[in-house]
């Protein structure tokens, strides 16, 4: 299976990567490590991760507060949002 990101997930997660770079050198780069480490086991096991909301799943990301929001289209992993755990959940709604 592949995946696709959001054209907002994918801003979301530049913006979140520039703001950790900015705190320390290196960090950033982590991020998205960690971040694209949780798209790969969504795309391996895509139903493992718990239902968010009606068919969307949540998959966390480790050492970061955020969660990668995905749903299945037609064999492939839609990212929604790169989803900084502390903002208003609802906010990605409009994207599907």
């Amino acid at each position: 299976m592949s995946f696709h990101l959001h054209p907002e997930a994918e801003r979301e997660l530049e913006e979140a990567v520039e703001y950790y770079e900015g705190i320390e050198p290196g960090l950033g780069y982590d991020l998205s490590v960690e971040i694209y480490s949780a798209i790969q086991r969504a795309v391996a096991y895509p139903q493992a991760w718990p239902v968010f909301d009606g068919e969307v799943r949540r998959a966390l990301v480790r050492r970061f507060p955020y969660g990668v929001l995905y749903s299945e289209e037609e064999g492939t992993l839609l990212v929604i949002a790169v989803m900084n755990l502390h903002r208003a959940p609802g906010y990605w709604k409009g994207r599907r």
